[in-house]
């Protein structure tokens, strides 16, 4: 009985992120158009947009080829996979073994591998330049991502994400990798400042250039993608002020996560509110800080454990 008590905590903030991740993005989309002095979509809209697109059929290209037809379902599976591995209570994770958080990000980076090579398999030269400029931005995100979970690593003296994100871990290094994975956060899932999730236009395209020549259920495959990725990050960076067992119980845990993830959302529209999209200079330099956040978080934590 403990057991199955046990493996449902586990299962629960997991399902949680799969049922509530689309509500995230109109949570996003209502803060937006609050600070724009409008109504906005329903908060409901992104489960519409991808119930109506998986009743659809597919228009595909004949100079396509097998590898576009798979790379939404590839990209959809793998950060399922990193989500079963990030969502974790009090009691542990979905899926949890020492050194998963290792393989979480390397489903993080076949997710993106996946989409960008679907964008060059359509030989589209718009979708290759946004293919390029995902690229370029990548290894800048993915350095600051990985210097932080090295922090929480040697703050915490372990190697799995269910407790290297914990309270164990010194509160100046956890709001320091509170604003790097914010940052990372906001690169990651192409928000303002580094990209405008719903413009058009080809001087401020990366992730909606790639996926252009997607319809029907790819298309939905990758919008759901999308929400749960920016779950996520979001998840995380909540984990980072507000770790696991805070509250002692972990009905309590979970509650506050969602209830953090939401806050997170606010504070993304929020973002994309008052901001505008910095040139792709800029973007560098904004995770090249968070890396220095990163890394000043490392020391911090490898001068506590000393």
């Amino acid at each position: 009985m403990a057991d199955t008590r046990t493996m449902a905590f586990n299962l629960l903030p997991l399902l949680c992120g799969l049922i509530l991740a689309p509500f995230m993005i109109g949570v996003v989309n209502r803060t937006k158009a609050f600070f724009a002095g409008r109504n906005g979509q329903p908060l409901f809209q992104l489960y519409f947009d991808i119930f109506k697109l998986l009743r659809k059929g597919a228009v595909i290209s004949r100079s396509t080829t097998w590898v576009f037809r798979g790379a939404p379902a590839v990209s959809l599976a793998s950060i399922v996979f990193a989500l079963a591995i990030f969502s974790f209570s009090q009691e542990g994770a979905a899926l949890s073994f020492p050194g998963d958080i290792i393989l979480a990000v390397y489903m993080l980076a076949l997710a993106r591998f996946a989409t960008v090579l679907s964008a060059l398999d359509t030989g589209s030269s718009f979708e290759g330049m946004g293919a390029s400029r995902e690229v370029m931005l990548a290894p800048f995100a993915e350095a600051a991502f990985l210097i932080l979970i090295l922090a929480a690593a040697a703050a915490s003296g372990s190697i799995s994400a269910a407790t290297m994100f914990s309270a164990a871990v010194p509160l100046p290094v956890r709001i320091l990798m509170f604003v790097s994975l914010f940052i990372v956060l906001l690169v990651e899932n192409c928000r303002v400042p580094a990209d405008d999730p719903n413009t058009h236009l080809e001087l401020t395209m990366i992730h909606e250039v790639m996926v252009l020549d997607n319809s029907g259920p790819d298309l939905g495959m990758i919008f759901y993608a999308a929400s749960l990725k920016l779950w996520l990050f979001a998840s995380l960076t909540v984990c980072c002020i507000m770790p696991a067992g805070l509250t002692g119980s972990v009905a309590g845990d979970i509650a506050m996560r969602v209830a953090g993830v939401f806050c997170v959302s606010v504070l993304v529209g929020v973002v994309e509110s008052v901001m505008a999209r910095f040139r792709f200079d800029k973007v560098r330099r904004m995770l090249l800080f968070a890396s220095a956040l990163s890394s000043l978080a490392l020391l911090i934590a490898l001068g506590a454990t000393a």
